[in-house]
């Protein structure tokens, strides 16, 4: 044998030296005893469904202010952006015209009264003078249709002095209803005209307010399958209230309440509206503001709601779920989920309740194989809110925007 090479005997004491260690690795392993596997236990709760819906507000009541007659504008009554209330006098026009009027319809109806005092007091001398045959019938009948005829000139003289007494008070122009008015598009000197189509301001009334909410028909569609299949139970008139998040994402400190939902479907977009009711007393809502609205629409006593890591799928999209069955052995349960909630999941079929459901070392372990069971700390909260957006999927809740609010 040379020097610098490998004897035959010396290779093969290595391979038995390797086995032997190998050996000891797999029996210490063995000794070990079976992976840990982090579990929860399943247990049903309750919560509200609470669909976040995108809306915008608008005024209550809106008036556009316009003339009713004819005139000069001889003087504006407010400011801009004040507060007015209704019978308020927002512009004077120039009266003169006017005020004639009034006097020249109060002289026709004196006119017409006295004719009329004339023509009765005729009308009962040939009453008497009919009993003693001093005058015809013919005689007796025209006095009696020109007393009907005075009559008559003196109910159209007394209906011209209503009618120029009411244009004389349209001269001044008064609010219609409560509420903050924008600014004049007339000055004094401008000449208005009764009924023009331009309005001489604009009067909203803004507490309460109104806020529009769209809701997709799909949606609003499968929330009612939900109710008539018992899956969800229609929210009390007590939890009905609607919360309000503003534009930069905070609360607004008033509860609303939906006042009714639109029988008919937008065609360009396939939404429905439903309309909801703030008070507004500081006048922090102002007319188009986006804002987002949380408005209840279903409750379920008995919700499985587990964490997402929880839940796997396998290639063909199938969701699944490992549980700690009898003996600690593993199973795979085939699950069916309805939607996100926050970072769990609203599990509607595969588990109920007392099930250990596993979440920490599922890449240790296999369906059949024995695993050392570890309960991890329930942080989930015996009830919940879950907010759903309107543009969440159905089964599955693919887009993950719901949110869940535990109970205080």
């Amino acid at each position: 044998m040379r020097t610098g090479s490998v004897s035959f005997p010396f290779i093969v004491l290595f391979s038995l030296a390797l086995a032997a260690c190998g050996g000891d690795g797999e029996q210490q392993q063995q000794a070990g005893g079976p992976p840990e596997a982090g579990f929860v236990t399943v247990r049903p709760q309750s919560f509200t469904l609470v669909n976040e819906l995108p809306g915008r507000t608008s005024p209550y009541q809106i008036a556009e202010v316009r003339p009713q007659v004819t005139g000069i504008v001889q003087e504006r009554l407010f400011e801009g952006g004040e507060q007015v209330e209704a019978g308020q006098p927002l512009y004077q026009l120039d009266d003169s015209l006017y005020k004639a009027d009034v006097a020249s319809a109060r002289a026709n109806l004196a006119s017409a009264q006295a004719t009329l005092k004339s023509t009765r007091l005729r009308a009962e001398r040939f009453d008497k003078l009919l009993d003693m045959k001093a005058v015809s019938q013919q005689e007796y009948d025209e006095a009696q249709a020109a007393l009907g005829e005075t009559q008559a000139q003196v109910d159209a003289a007394r209906a011209a002095l209503q009618t120029a007494r009411i244009n004389l008070d349209y001269t001044t122009i008064k609010a219609p209803i409560d509420g903050r008015i924008g600014r004049s598009v007339v000055t004094p000197g401008a000449l208005v005209t009764a009924n023009q189509t331009q309005a001489l301001a604009t009067i909203r009334q803004l507490d309460p307010i109104y806020v529009d909410l769209t809701q997709s028909n799909q949606e609003l569609r499968r929330l009612r399958e939900a109710l008539e299949a018992g899956r969800l139970q229609q929210v009390g008139e007590d939890k009905a209230r609607v919360t309000l998040l503003l534009e930069d994402g905070s609360e607004f400190d008033q509860p609303g309440t939906l006042q009714f939902s639109e029988f008919a479907v937008e065609e360009s977009t396939g939404s429905v509206t439903l309309r909801a009711l703030f008070p507004n007393p500081d006048n922090d809502l102002l007319p188009g503001m986006f804002v987002r609205a949380r408005l209840p629409q279903g409750e379920r006593d008995d919700a499985i709601l587990v964490p997402q890591k929880g839940v796997a799928r396998d290639p063909s999209g199938q969701a699944t779920a490992m549980v700690i069955g009898q003996d600690n052995k593993v199973e795979q349960r085939q699950v069916t989920t309805e939607r996100t909630v926050g970072n769990r999941w609203l599990i509607s079929d595969g588990l109920q309740a007392g099930d250990r459901l596993i979440v920490e070392g599922l890449q240790k372990i296999r369906p059949g194989a024995p695993v050392k069971p570890v309960e991890l700390k329930q942080d989930q909260a015996e009830s919940a809110t879950v907010t759903v957006t309107s543009e969440e999927g159905g089964e599955g809740g693919q887009n993950g925007n719901a949110q869940a609010q535990d109970a205080q």
